[in-house]
């Protein structure tokens, strides 16, 4: 491992709360909100809380090995202890890493898609992908610049985020006098199914917590604090989305929020609070989704170079000068740029949500076969069977009304697996 880029005790707890809280407040209720609603209907604000408690539950197992085994590399050093240096511990990894990348995509393509709400401009606007350009060529930038502008820059701004977004939240709510009847009230011809499925995308507002394991060596004491970190995020952000969700819903009907999905908070905040909201929640939304880029390379970039010294994944210096990690800041930002120019912001988190769900189960599996962590199996079962059942009712919902992406990760999915095959039976023979 590269040891200059990689500092003990660099990443105080405030911190690794600024890249969790960084990480998943963004794109999570700035875009993916009007996804959920498409899915859940009116009850789309407990789709928030079933996607807590299955990122909870989710959650035990990272906290238990990150508790054991703090490392930069994460998930990926996780793999390893539970399954070997093998095809199933590269390719998952390789998943979890791929869909830390669709997320910088997603967030990139939010990112224009807000701002140019301030012009009264369409999502269809060519400018949305140019934009998410800049911002990943800006996230570049500032990834090179070492952790601690990193920790300061996400955890300031992570504050301010969080406060803009309680503010319009409770504005929204003001003006409704604090309404819960669209929140209870279903919406006609809605399913469970649907509700169910929807969970599948909210459970991408909380995977960001994984940001705060692959940082885990350079976190202050990692065997107290990870945890401490893992929890306080979660919590933050399932009190931000029910809020936020709950608020819109007052705002908006559901076929609004359908109907504006890219930029549900933007429409929200137009009838409430007016031009000066609308330029305040797109404001918000331009901070969110820079720490969101942030956060998300800086720990993907991590996590892939460690894979990269362990011999588990392919690399090419292309001619290149410096270090491995900076090599790898460059593909995972030329990948995210590739997605945001080509693919809308539904599939991009569909893509996203199956690859994360897929990764879960099979860790969560490994760790309750390893069992070398001391970890309650009654909790493991319940992260299976929860990710099981969410990923089972998405892939149903999307194989009705948009095979193609289902056939897409199917296809991104054998590539992984057969193609981290191929290169480790190439270097084993090779060594």
């Amino acid at each position: 491992m590269e040891k200059a880029n990689y500092k003990q005790n660099s990443i105080t707890l405030m911190g690794a709360v600024g890249l969790g809280t960084g990480v998943m407040v963004g794109a999570a209720i700035f875009a993916i909100i009007g996804q959920v609603a498409e899915l859940a209907g009116a009850l789309f604000p407990l789709s928030y809380v079933g996607g807590a408690v299955i990122a909870a539950c989710s959650a035990y197992a990272y906290v238990k090995m990150a508790h054991t085994y703090p490392s930069a590399g994460g998930i990926g050093m996780f793999f390893v202890k539970i399954y070997g240096k093998g095809t199933l511990t590269a390719s998952s990894s390789l998943l979890m890493a791929v869909s830390m990348i669709i997320s910088e995509s997603l967030v990139a393509r939010t990112f224009g898609t807000y701002t140019l709400q301030l012009f009264d401009t369409g999502p269809d606007s060519y400018l949305v992908p140019v934009l998410g350009v800049a911002l990943l060529i800006l996230t570049f930038i500032v990834n090179i610049s070492g952790n601690r502008f990193i920790q300061a820059f996400t955890s300031t701004a992570s504050l301010i985020k969080i406060g803009g977004v309680v503010l319009f939240a409770l504005a929204a709510l003001w003006v409704s006098h604090f309404s819960i009847a669209n929140v209870i009230k279903g919406a006609p011809g809605q399913s469970a199914g649907g509700f169910i499925g929807s969970m599948a995308l909210s459970i991408l507002a909380f995977k960001g917590f994984t940001t705060i394991t692959n940082n885990g060596s350079e976190i202050v004491s990692p065997r107290k604090n990870i945890g401490r970190a893992i929890v306080i995020s979660i919590a933050i952000c399932a009190f931000l989305y029910l809020l936020i969700s709950w608020a819109v819903s007052s705002s908006l009907s559901i076929s609004q929020i359908v109907a504006a999905k890219d930029y549900a908070l933007a429409e929200a905040a137009r009838p409430v609070l007016g031009t000066y909201g609308l330029y305040f929640t797109v404001a918000i939304a331009i901070l969110a989704t820079v720490t969101v880029c942030i956060g998300s390379v800086f720990a993907v970039s991590r996590m892939t170079t460690m894979l990269t010294d362990m011999k588990l994944i392919p690399h090419s210096h292309f001619g290149m000068s410096g270090t491995v990690h900076r090599h790898m800041i460059i593909y995972i930002v030329v990948i995210a740029i590739a997605l945001t120019v080509f693919f809308d912001l539904s599939r991009i988190a569909s893509l996203g949500a199956i690859f994360y769900l897929l990764m879960d189960i099979i860790f969560q599996w490994g760790v309750y076969r390893r069992d070398t962590v001391d970890a309650n199996p009654v909790i493991l079962w319940a992260a299976i069977v929860l990710d099981t059942v969410a990923l089972g009712a998405f892939l149903w919902l999307k194989g009705t009304s948009d095979p193609l992406i289902v056939i897409l990760a199917a296809v991104f999915i054998l590539i992984i697996f057969f193609g981290e095959q191929f290169f480790l039976k190439r270097t084993s023979n090779n060594s």
